[in-house]
């Protein structure tokens, strides 16, 4: 609201100051400024509230030794998370923009997911809360409604320079894709901006992989019909995430402090391939307003960190599902928006650590039941972060060392722009 405003001022007045919306870096930076003011100032009225209504998870004790009482820890303190996000999202951010406009419908939808299985746990008496396949069915309605607009959407394109000879070379696909196509006789190049699936492949030279190819067998009219394969990628890729960051969320601390590094490294991701400058010099794709992301990121990073203020050992209150599906579906679209998703068992190594933990002490225990008639566990207790609970290691040594890990992970993440 803020920058449409301010834009209006310096376009009809020529306001002083004013052009200074203009630039993604200013509004991201106040975009997490005022993240951590909302989270800061107004989370504690929040946990009061929450603690007023005796909203707690009794969940939360699991039988491990030398931890403190949680059990009337307040928990859905997912919403001060969501509420720092979206506040500065629309002060500071384009209203007007594809990638805005989605990222804000998403937040609100896994908000709602979220908050409806924390209401079942505490307000019902439920443990289980909203059944799997309900949250499952509501993830993948998101993903379908992301998967629709990024690929039918007529802003979401890429553009891109070509020399004459790329141009001869790339001619049948890119007719076949309806790409715009404008001669530059200055420079001798082409640019052309077009409809595509292509992402990221981490560490091989000519990095970009094409979802639609696998449907060439088709014919030459496989790139009309390329959605079939994009959505159902996109839908598995948010459910796992989300479901990721959810299991993560088990210490005081370790899902909102991993999350910013993770957020952080797509913000960067973000501001770099919508940046013409930046894209050419480190030959990644470039896509036309999606610069807008950063502000969105960095409004996410400022949430994270001033929840951190009242999340860190020992907790004041517990993001609960509000918060945690919300943040791993949230880095599950950023990473496919700016077209990194194959990045994520990199980026998001902690959360997939944790997933593979659960799903190895789950069927190893199966297995070795049926086999030898009594099952055995590979961990001591799972997610992995309960086994080293389990082998005596203190709550805030383990966030400490997973957090390092999710900053190794990112840095590993980044440079591989460049380590191909």
């Amino acid at each position: 609201m803020l920058y449409h405003l301010f834009t209006y001022l310096d376009q009809k007045f020529d306001l002083i100051g004013a052009g200074v919306f203009q630039y993604y870096t200013f509004r991201t930076a106040m975009g997490v400024l005022f993240s951590l003011i909302i989270a800061a100032f107004f989370g504690k009225r929040i946990i009061l509230y929450l603690q007023s209504k005796q909203i707690s998870d009794d969940n939360r004790e699991l039988g491990l030794e030398d931890k403190y009482d949680k059990s009337r820890t307040p928990t859905m303190g997912g919403i001060i998370i969501l509420l720092s996000i979206l506040i500065p999202t629309l002060l500071f951010a384009d209203l007007t923009n594809i990638y805005i406009i989605l990222i804000i419908i998403s937040t609100i939808w896994l908000g709602l997911i979220g908050f409806i299985d924390d209401y079942i746990k505490v307000f019902k008496k439920n443990k289980a809360g909203l059944a799997g396949r309900y949250k499952l069915l509501g993830q993948a309605s998101l993903g379908v409604i992301v998967g629709l607009t990024l690929y039918f959407h007529q802003d979401v394109v890429m553009r891109e320079t070509l020399t004459e000879k790329q141009y001869m070379a790339q001619k049948q696909e890119l007719e076949a894709s309806h790409a715009i196509i404008k001669y530059n006789e200055a420079s001798n190049t082409y640019q052309a901006e077009y409809k595509s699936t292509k992402t990221t492949i981490p560490f091989i030279k000519n990095n970009e992989l094409d979802y639609s190819k696998f449907l060439k067998f088709i014919g030459p009219n496989y790139l009309d019909w390329a959605w079939l394969i994009y959505i159902p990628i996109i839908i598995f890729i948010i459910m796992a995430v989300s479901n990721g960051a959810n299991l993560t969320d088990g210490l005081d601390g370790l899902n909102a402090g991993v999350s910013v590094f993770i957020v952080l490294t797509l913000a960067i991701f973000a501001y770099v391939s919508g940046n013409t400058i930046f894209s050419e010099y480190l030959n990644i794709m470039y896509i036309p307003n999606l610069g807008e992301i950063a502000i969105f990121s960095g409004a996410m990073i400022g949430a994270c960190i001033g929840f951190l203020w009242y999340n860190a050992y020992p907790a004041q209150v517990f993001m609960g599902d509000t918060g945690s599906l919300s943040i791993g579906g949230l880095v599950a679209i950023l990473a496919i928006i700016v077209r990194k998703e194959l990045l994520i068992p990199i980026l998001c190594g902690v959360y997939f650590i944790e997933t593979i933990s659960v799903l190895i002490q789950r069927y190893w225990f199966k297995y070795t039941r049926i086999r030898y008639g009594k099952g055995r566990r590979v961990f001591l207790m799972a997610p992995i972060h309960h086994h080293y609970q389990k082998k005596g290691y203190t709550e805030p040594k383990i966030v400490a060392r997973f957090w390092i890990v999710g900053i190794s992970l990112a840095i590993l993440t980044f440079i591989t722009l460049k380590l191909r």
